[in-house]
C-alpha cells in the first residue's frame, strides 16, 4: 500500500493561483495602482535612510557624509 502526499497536489494549486496574479491577459495593458507606487516609494525611502544612519561611519570616512562641524553656531539652538 502506497501513501500519496497531499502536498504534491496543493503545490499545483498553488503555483495555479500564482500564475493567476503574475500572467495578465494579452490584450489589457498592465497598469499599478497608485497606492502600490506610494507604498514601494516610501519604502525604499525608509530603506535608504536606515542603511545611511547604519553606515554613517564609513560615509564620513570616505567623505560622502558631512562631520557637522561646518555649522556656525549662532544658528544651533540655545
Amino acid at each position: 500500500m502506497q501513501i500519496q502526499s497531499k502536498a504534491l497536489p496543493q503545490s499545483f494549486s498553488l503555483r495555479r493561483s500564482f500564475r493567476s496574479f503574475t500572467a495578465p491577459d494579452q490584450g489589457r495593458a498592465e497598469t499599478s495602482h497608485p497606492l502600490l507606487i506610494v507604498s514601494v516609494v516610501v519604502l525604499l525611502t525608509l530603506f535608504a535612510i536606515v542603511q545611511i544612519d547604519l553606515h554613517s561611519a564609513q560615509l564620513q570616512a570616505i567623505g560622502l557624509l558631512s562631520h557637522g562641524t561646518g555649522i556656525d553656531p549662532v544658528f544651533l539652538s540655545p
